[in-house]
């Protein structure tokens, strides 16, 4: 069962495991420090859904739906 970044609700977290999309793209999440094993918790989100804003490697980063959809995550159970 696949679950995106986009799925996660406030305070929820879970560990990358496949980054789709290709080319530019996939470059930019990559230099954002969105690789497989990082841990990515959901800090909030705009009031009309877009961008998100979540914790990844110890910062804060605001991305857009459509690239947080592109991120497969396995949730973390707690």
């Amino acid at each position: 069962m696949g679950f995106t970044i986009k799925d996660l609700k406030q305070g929820e977290s879970g560990i990358v495991t496949k980054v789709t999309g290709h080319g530019a793209i996939r470059r930019r999440l990559f230099d954002m420090g969105i690789t497989p094993g990082a841990l990515v918790t959901m800090r909030k989100t705009a009031p009309f859904g877009d961008p998100i804003e979540i914790t990844v490697r110890g910062y804060q980063l605001s991305i857009r739906k459509l690239e947080a959809n592109l991120v497969i995550i396995s949730k973390n159970e707690v």
